[in-house]
């Protein structure tokens, strides 16, 4: 458990969960492990702060009053395909658990949530699952917890809106990343002028030791690999 705690202390999570007594329950909890603990009672506040804070970490219930989580999950994992997902409910209805499995969450928990299935879960979904370094190209690796690139021996450090979007093009790495996933995960709110992104992109190439951002026409960008 000391392991684990000493390891959670640089990630930040995000709990969306209408239930107060619940939600109250593990914010008080995370609050003392994590480096950031955002919460909402809704599934759309909820999106707005994912898209907002990028937390390395999501719990969300299921059955909540303005939107069923799945759809919450959906939304996340049209531009997040990788980001750890922990599910908590108090139902295990099979087309519930199906749908759960296609969008490859982490983990389910049935409700009560104990703290030894909350802690399991976490060290799952965080350690067993998710990466905070990225292999983007041979001898080349993206630090999420550093912000910064490791190519040989050259550190290259990068803006937020750098490693967002390398991170992006490595989840997405067997895919081409839209448009729109970039001006949803990247921008977020503030509007993404096509000038806008062009000059970023043009920015962050001169700061890669080899070119791994490939462009493809009128859709999107691919990490480029041998």
């Amino acid at each position: 458990m000391e392991r684990l705690v000493n390891k959670l202390n640089s990630f930040s999570i995000l709990i969306v969960e209408d239930d107060d007594f619940i939600r109250e329950k593990l914010v008080t909890i995370l609050n003392f492990y994590f480096k950031k603990v955002f919460q909402s009672d809704n599934a759309y506040d909820g999106y707005e702060l994912y898209l907002e804070n990028k937390p390395d970490l999501i719990i969300t219930d299921i059955e909540m009053q303005d939107e069923n989580g799945i759809e919450l999950i959906k939304k996340i994992r049209s531009i997040h395909i990788g980001i750890p997902i922990i599910v908590i409910s108090a139902y295990s209805k099979e087309e519930y658990l199906l749908e759960l499995i296609n969008l490859k969450i982490s983990h389910y928990i049935l409700k009560p949530v104990s703290n030894k299935k909350l802690y399991e879960a976490i060290s799952v979904s965080l350690f067993n699952e998710n990466h905070t370094m990225f292999e983007l190209y041979p001898s080349m690796y993206l630090d999420i917890e550093n912000n910064t690139l490791l190519y040989n021996d050259e550190t290259i450090t990068l803006k937020k809106k750098d490693k967002h979007f390398l991170e992006l093009l490595y989840k997405n790495k067997d895919k081409i990343t839209t448009y729109d996933m970039i001006d949803e995960y990247i921008w977020g709110e503030k509007e993404m002028t096509q000038n806008a992104l062009k000059t970023f992109i043009k920015e962050l190439r001169k700061k890669l030791p080899a070119q791994i951002i490939e462009n493809v026409i009128q859709e999107g960008y691919i990490l480029k690999t041998l």
